[in-house]
């Protein structure tokens, strides 16, 4: 559904365009979506129908548990409802912003069913530590008998 990686800029008023790609295949899931706090220091942006299935997923983790109200309240509580205007632009609330440490210049990644928005330096630095691992990492979870 999301692939591929994108450079774009923060604007003045805090918005950001949205790869055409990614539009539209957001718009084949309905006109809105879902930003949130992510993993690793990132956004994470849903669109409408695969954000109601995480938001199953996690309404399902039992609330007498510390550990799933911690993560429910940060999840849901930085959620915010966003769509793209007539330009393709989202606009992103500053505490997202601050929470992914994004000024001005932003990494846009699709992560198969969801799409990632890294502050450039974030994503920059994430990537040259995790490519250094990424062929034990597939060998751990692919779990493929080798030749």
């Amino acid at each position: 559904m999301f692939y591929g990686e994108y450079a774009h800029a923060i604007d003045n008023k805090g918005r950001v365009i949205v790869p055409s790609r990614f539009r539209d295949a957001l718009l084949e899931h309905g006109e809105k979506c879902y930003a949130t706090r992510g993993l690793d220091r990132c956004l994470f942006l849903f669109p409408e129908a695969e954000w109601r299935v995480q938001e199953q997923k996690f309404r399902e983790l039992p609330f007498t548990k510390t550990d799933s109200r911690k993560f429910n309240r940060l999840y849901f509580a930085g959620a915010a409802e966003v769509m793209c205007d007539n330009q393709g632009r989202i606009l992103l609330p500053s505490y997202l912003k601050d929470f992914a440490g994004i000024k001005r210049d932003v990494i846009i990644i699709g992560v198969s069913n969801r799409i990632e928005i890294w502050a450039k330096e974030q994503w920059e630095q994430y990537y040259r530590e995790a490519k250094e691992s990424f062929e034990q990492i597939s060998e751990k979870l692919l779990d493929e008998p080798h030749p």
